[in-house]
């Protein structure tokens, strides 16, 4: 609750109080007094609801999680070009238009991008992300830490507050991590997506053989 919606609680629950007070100690109940009391009343109550539909108008942004890894760029050497130049773009929007902090795309087993603040872990793809290839759709993570399957997602940086799960297809997913819960917007996810099948047709034409998690990640 903020600072302006916090006084105006206190307003309310004070003007209550000493309604009360004054209908307690008056030594008379005339019908003017009770009609002042209840509209005192009225007005008390009606600031706490001011209170908390004011909260709920305008919640309190959660707080940025400070995450430990470096920033930076590590891709797979062996890309094509133009993928290159697609994974560049892509990956750079993303992070910046969106609040993600960290970016991982994983394709038939091996990890080909990641970006943002980094964690140089092997990731292999879980019981979430299986559940994601076979529905097809994205799957949202909007506070880590209640998901018991979290352990899943340690190629990305500890301590990741949220997390998008995007599918490509069944072969391949794009993890979307962001910088605190409850942070990404449904334009968000609807961005992320689109990216994802525009990606699908140069990935699958991709040759993995020989590549692997093992190949050493160099700075884009």
């Amino acid at each position: 609750m903020g600072r302006a919606a916090r006084l105006c609680l206190a307003a309310g629950v004070l003007g209550l109080i000493l309604c009360v007070l004054n209908q307690w100690t008056a030594p008379a109940l005339t019908p003017a007094l009770e009609r002042a009391g209840v509209l005192s009343s009225l007005l008390a109550v009606g600031l706490m609801l001011v209170a908390i539909l004011w909260t709920r108008a305008v919640p309190i942004a959660p707080e940025r999680v400070a995450l430990e890894g470096e920033q930076g760029v590590r891709l797979l050497p062996e890309l094509p070009e133009a993928l290159v130049e697609e994974l560049g773009w892509g990956s750079q929007m993303l992070l910046t238009a969106t609040p993600a902090a960290s970016l991982l795309l994983h394709w038939r087993g091996v990890t080909l991008l990641r970006r943002g603040v980094l964690n140089e872990t092997t990731f292999t793809p879980g019981a979430i992300c299986e559940r994601a290839w076979s529905t097809g759709r994205a799957i949202g993570l909007v506070n880590l830490k209640l998901y018991p399957g979290r352990a899943e997602f340690t190629g990305l940086p500890a301590g990741i507050p949220s997390l998008i799960v995007q599918p490509i297809g069944t072969e391949g997913v794009i993890l979307l991590a962001g910088w605190s819960p409850r942070c990404f917007s449904r334009s968000d996810e609807a961005w992320l997506e689109g990216w994802s099948r525009r990606l699908r047709t140069p990935l699958e034409a991709l040759n993995v053989e020989g590549l692997s998690d093992a190949t050493p990640l160099v700075a884009g």
